[in-house]
C-alpha cells in the first residue's frame, strides 16, 4: 500500500482500485492529477498483481483476497480523517461494489469506470463451458485475449504502459468462475448499492464490457444521487484515453459537488 499526499491543504482522500492484469504504476498520471488538485491518494496492487505478477504465470487468486485487500485499503485511507472517495476501474469497480455492499464504510462518494458486470471479451473459447464443470477443471488455464489497444486510443499512454510491467492475462477456470459468481450477485434483485453519491462512466466503444448492462444496473438502484456519463468514441480505460483531461475534470466536478453538499467550502 502506498500513499501520495496532496500539495497544500487536502480536501479529501481518494482510494484507487485498478482493474484485472493492471498495477498501480499505470495510474501515475491519475495519482499526480489528484495530488495537484488537493487530494491525498492511497493505492496499491491487487493480490497477484504488480510485483507479485512477476513470479506468476497466471492469475488464480481467490476473490476473497481481493475483498480483504480492499477493506485494508479503505481502512488506510480513512486514517486521514478526511472525506473518502473511491475510484475503481474495470474489475476494481466491481470489487468496490461488492465490498461497499457487504461492509458499512464511511464513504463520501464513489466513481466507477467501466465496471466488469458483463464481459463481451471473455477468457478462452471454452470458458463458458469449462466454468460449469467440476473442480477437476478449476486449474485449467484460459487466455484472456486482452491487449493494450483494448484500453485506449492514446498511443503515448500505450507506450508508457508497455514500458511498465507486462500485461499477464492468463487465468484459471476457478478465477473466471469466481468472477461469474460475483456478477450474478449484482443481477440479484436483492442486491442494493449503498445510498452513496455515485458517478458511473463508460466508453462508448468499450470492447471489453457491455455498457448497456452497466447502465441497466445503475438505473435499478435506489440512489438519492447518481450520475452516468458515456464518453463518445472512448474505449475501456477512460483515465488512459485521449480525453483523459476531460474525464478527470468531470471526476473532480463530481467530487467537489459532493464536498459542497457536505458543507465544505471549495475554492
Amino acid at each position: 500500500m502506498w500513499r501520495w499526499e496532496a500539495e497544500g491543504q487536502p480536501k479529501a482522500v481518494v482510494a484507487i482500485l485498478h482493474s484485472a492484469y493492471e498495477n498501480h504504476r499505470w495510474y501515475a498520471w491519475l495519482i499526480e492529477k489528484f495530488r495537484s488538485a488537493g487530494f491525498h491518494v492511497v493505492m496499491g496492487d491487487l493480490p497477484g498483481h504488480g510485483d507479485q505478477a512477476k513470479y506468476a504465470r497466471y492469475h488464480e487468486e481467490d476473490f476473497k483476497e481481493y475483498f480483504t485487500y480492499t477493506k485494508i485499503l479503505l481502512k488506510v485511507a480513512l486514517e486521514y480523517n478526511l472525506p473518502l472517495f473511491i475510484v475503481g476501474n474495470g474489475l476494481g469497480s466491481t470489487i468496490a461494489m461488492q465490498v461497499l455492499q457487504k461492509n458499512k464504510t464511511e464513504c463520501a462518494g464513489v466513481i466507477l469506470t467501466s465496471p466488469w458486470l458483463h464481459l463481451k471479451l471473455t477468457p478462452g473459447k471454452l470458458s463458458n463451458a469449462l466454468s460449469s464443470f467440476s473442480a477437476i477443471t478449476s486449474n485449467v488455464k484460459l487466455k484472456h485475449e486482452i491487449n493494450l489497444q483494448h484500453f485506449s486510443r492514446n498511443t503515448d499512454v500505450l507506450m508508457e504502459l508497455k514500458e511498465n510491467l507486462p500485461l499477464n492475462s492468463m487465468v484459471t477456470v476457478k478465477w473466471y468462475r469466481e468472477w461469474q459468481q460475483l456478477t450474478r450477485t449484482f443481477r440479484d434483485p436483492e442486491y442494493k448499492f449503498p445510498n452513496i453519491p455515485l458517478l458511473v462512466m463508460t466508453g462508448e466503444n468499450d470492447k471489453l464490457t457491455d455498457i448497456s448492462i452497466t447502465k441497466k444496473w445503475l438505473l435499478q438502484q435506489s440512489l438519492s444521487e447518481f450520475h452516468y456519463k458515456e464518453w463518445h468514441g472512448c474505449l475501456h480505460s477512460l483515465y488512459f484515453e485521449l480525453e483523459r483531461e476531460d474525464v478527470f475534470q468531470y471526476t473532480i466536478d463530481f467530487i467537489n459537488n459532493v464536498l459542497r453538499n457536505l458543507g465544505y467550502i471549495i475554492e
